[in-house]
């Protein structure tokens, strides 16, 4: 297993080879694509972005619904048949073949045999790696269909999105697999965080906390067993769009603000608002993890103090001390530390902090970088 984009180990030259040299022709193959919704239709809309000028892209998705949501399944049936059409009418060899998430990795097979110098990768993100740790019926097929990929597709590099997807992976039997960190889009590269004196204000504090409740993102531990350890006048914002039963208590905590689904405008403005923002995830019993943790690099770029626990994906979206800082999984006395840490910040060094890790985060985590790490594997020797 291969993790060579890890950010303790930034390359942001990567595929700078390629440059001077001709355009490779790559065909990307998506069933996650706008209008629908999601982690992985933002990956491969901007990815294909990128390598569109970059590249002699040729685009095979599977546009969602009108309505946000993904494909019917009727769609997604027929998909393969579009791809196999695609594979008649076209001439060139491509240098990359990329297959957007793993639950896709037979349409590989609609292109075999691949030419010895065409590169073969398969993303990798989050559910569709882990989904076999659920058990159940679907969860033993599924992981089963992924161990049958595994070896029918020995020739594929995964590109991961962070080391602990890169792990998750070997448990089906992909071993061969590069880790390339996710990025945000800005949504203002020239704004510069807005850095209030806190300490001026001692009538409160803003924590804040985006995303789904749900129990792996640890926002309901938290309030558990970090908040009421705080100061009395802290106040801890949640921005989502629902939550699971098991925390539902969470919005009804008499120290949450529940603020709903904000605007990406007015969540960037939260994010630079709070003392802090929290991303505490933590184990769960089902084996679902971060496979990333993109809240925690939008909230660096927008000028945010992150706090994100050392687990899963985060490892990779938090350059540790430099972009936020990692805390213990779970450790409650550690996050109370951390916390409290930022509290006691002098307005200057906390303004400082902040202006750094927008800067490193907008430098490393960007859709430029990506799109040349996942180019740099056609050269020859990846």
């Amino acid at each position: 297993m291969s993790n060579s984009a890890s950010p303790s180990n930034q390359s942001s030259c990567s595929g700078e080879a390629l440059a001077s040299a001709e355009k490779p022709n790559v065909v990307f193959i998506t069933r996650k694509w706008p209008p629908a919704m999601g982690g992985m239709e933002t990956w491969a809309k901007n990815l294909a972005e990128q390598l569109s000028a970059r590249s002699s892209l040729e685009l095979v998705a599977l546009p969602g619904r009108t309505n946000g949501q993904p494909p019917t399944f009727f769609s997604l049936l027929l998909f393969p048949f579009t791809v196999l059409l695609h594979r008649i009418k076209r001439r060139p060899t491509p240098d990359l073949l990329i297959l957007g998430d793993m639950a896709i990795w037979p349409l590989a097979l609609l292109f075999w045999p691949l030419p010895s110098r065409t590169k073969l990768l398969i993303a990798a993100h989050g559910t569709d790696v882990s989904y076999h740790r659920r058990g159940g019926i679907k969860g033993r097929f599924y992981g089963l269909y992924l161990r049958l990929g595994a070896r029918l597709m020995r020739r594929a590099k995964v590109i991961a999105n962070s080391r602990a997807t890169a792990e998750v992976l070997t448990e089906t039997g992909w071993d061969n697999s590069v880790v390339v960190a996710l990025a945000t889009s800005r949504s203002d590269p020239t704004a510069a965080p807005k850095i209030e004196n806190k300490q001026s204000d001692a009538a409160h504090r803003d924590i804040l906390f985006a995303g789904r409740l749900v129990t792996r993102k640890g926002c309901g531990w938290f309030v558990k067993n970090v908040l009421p350890n705080l100061p009395d006048n802290t106040r801890l914002k949640v921005a989502g769009t629902g939550w699971d039963q098991s925390e539902q208590f969470v919005v009804e905590h008499p120290q949450v603000d529940y603020l709903g689904q904000l605007s990406p405008k007015d969540l960037r403005t939260a994010y630079s608002d709070a003392d802090c923002v929290i991303v505490p995830n933590i184990d769960v019993p089902n084996g679902e993890y971060e496979g990333f943790g993109l809240v925690a690099v939008e909230a660096a770029e927008a000028g945010a103090m992150v706090l994100a626990s050392d687990h899963g994906g985060l490892r990779d979206a938090v350059i540790d001390g430099k972009t936020g800082r990692l805390i213990a999984s779970g450790d409650a006395n550690a996050w109370v530390d951390a916390i409290e840490s930022i509290f006691a910040m002098p307005a200057e060094q906390q303004a400082t902090f902040r202006q750094q890790a927008q800067q490193v985060a907008r430098e490393y985590y960007n859709w430029d970088r990506v799109a040349r790490e996942v180019l740099a594997l056609a050269e020859p020797g990846k």
